[in-house]
């Protein structure tokens, strides 16, 4: 299975307006090669560069129908994401839903890792679920995984 994204090549820097300082709308994604078998789609975005003890958690994704092979630009904010957006690790304010890049200013470069999962099963997940609820349920249910990666830093 791969995963891109027409906006950055793998390992590149993300553009600005999906970032936290640009307009932080989710950048547009596409996969192809998953499994017959799949039953639904999950995705997440974590920063394991940030400086907590988890990786800072970006987006939750899950439910996407088997038969999507894509999630457009702007899809978390813009009400058409194919499946059901769990929390992210923000606070306060916006919880649900994709934050763009953020790292602390002059902190180095950030990798932000888009992780894509074809799972075999249907999970029956609640509403906002988070990103370990979300693989603790997925065990075992995994069939292919594939992942982008950028980066992004402020000075």
């Amino acid at each position: 299975m791969k995963l891109s994204s027409p906006a950055f090549p793998q390992g590149g820097r993300i553009p600005k307006q999906y970032t936290g300082d640009g307009n932080d709308i989710s950048p547009p994604l596409a996969w192809e090669g998953a499994p017959p078998n799949t039953k639904e789609f999950a995705l997440v975005c974590d920063d394991p560069d940030a400086p907590t003890p988890q990786p800072w958690v970006h987006w939750v994704v899950y439910g996407i129908p088997a038969d999507t092979c894509r999630v457009t630009e702007g899809a978390s904010q813009s009400g058409n994401m194919p499946g059901v957006e769990g929390k992210n690790s923000w606070k306060s304010g916006q919880i649900v839903g994709y934050r763009g890049p953020a790292p602390p200013a002059g902190h180095g470069v950030h990798h932000y890792h888009f992780r894509l999962y074809a799972l075999a099963t249907t999970l029956s997940l609640p509403p906002r679920m988070d990103k370990e609820g979300l693989i603790n349920a997925a065990k075992g249910q995994i069939l292919a995984e594939a992942e982008i990666v950028t980066t992004y830093e402020r000075k």
